[in-house]
């Protein structure tokens, strides 16, 4: 009978960068998750999701263009 290896191994997924530094960055925090055992990995996915529901939340908080977006907006 072969025997599993005898620690986690990373899956080896390869990661394209979305061009967010931001998101790219929380992205990269899935590679811990690699080298835990399944125990540690509900750790790695809280915090990957809370950084990705943070840089979504910052694009909404981002100034936008100033004055109504069309002519007729701008009523008295």
């Amino acid at each position: 009978m072969t025997e599993g290896p005898s620690q986690p191994q990373p899956l080896g997924v390869e990661r394209t960068p979305t061009g967010n530094d931001r998101v790219d960055a929380v992205l990269a925090r899935l590679a811990d998750a690699g080298h835990l055992d399944a125990s540690g990995h509900l750790e790695v996915y809280e915090d990957v999701h809370a950084g990705l529901r943070d840089a979504l939340g910052a694009l909404d908080r981002q100034p936008g263009p100033s004055g109504p977006t069309r002519p007729y907006d701008n009523r008295s």
